[in-house]
């Protein structure tokens, strides 16, 4: 009897898989619901955990199950178990919303990396501060887009492919805007010269 209960978990591992699979062959809305049903619950208190209110995480919890019908044939059980894609979905979905409730606030440190040695003189210091203060001015002029890709470019270092992949964009649309915003930066900072 315990050899049956042993095989019986990896065999519900599978089995959301298997309905992940369902649904990106077969757009199947059975399995979906059935997913729908294991895993909205657990991803809004997932999200509720974090510190969302309720509403919010039931946002993020319909939004990332919407996410999993629309991209169930990228999940690759190869590469990870159905609930970490899913709740790996979960937690990109509750990132970009609070990036963008706080995208008013924008600081330029948060995008902005120099180098953690101590500067040279009170003069070094002094440029280093004007030249985060100009980028962080250009980059408030940058449409969300714009910086949205450079943060994904930049920050978390995603090829440009994955960034077109997970912005539903055309490659292309991505390589433009990374290269319009660094060109604005670099037009402000030459047009600025110390």
């Amino acid at each position: 009897m315990s050899d049956t209960s042993q095989l019986t978990l990896p065999v519900a591992a599978d089995d959301s898989a298997d309905l992940i699979e369902a649904v990106a062959r077969r757009q199947d809305r059975a399995a979906f619901a059935e997913l729908f049903r294991r895993f909205a619950p657990r991803v809004k208190a997932f999200v509720m955990r974090s510190g969302t209110d309720a509403d919010t995480a039931q946002e993020v919890a319909q939004e990332t199950m919407v996410l999993v019908w629309r991209r169930a044939e990228t999940f690759d059980r190869s590469r990870a178990g159905a609930a970490t894609w899913i709740f790996t979905i979960a937690r990109n979905k509750r990132v970009d919303l609070l990036r963008r409730a706080t995208h008013a606030g924008f600081d330029a440190e948060d995008y902005v990396q120099f180098s953690t040695e101590a500067p040279e003189s009170a003069d070094h210091a002094a440029i280093s501060r004007q030249m985060r203060e100009r980028i962080g001015a250009v980059m408030q002029h940058l449409t969300a887009d714009q910086v949205e890709v450079l943060r994904m470019a930049f920050f978390q270092d995603k090829s440009h492919s994955t960034i077109a992949e997970e912005m539903k964009l055309p490659l292309g649309t991505v390589k433009s805007r990374i290269r319009l915003a660094l060109l604005r930066l670099r037009e402000a900072l030459q047009g600025d010269s110390l």
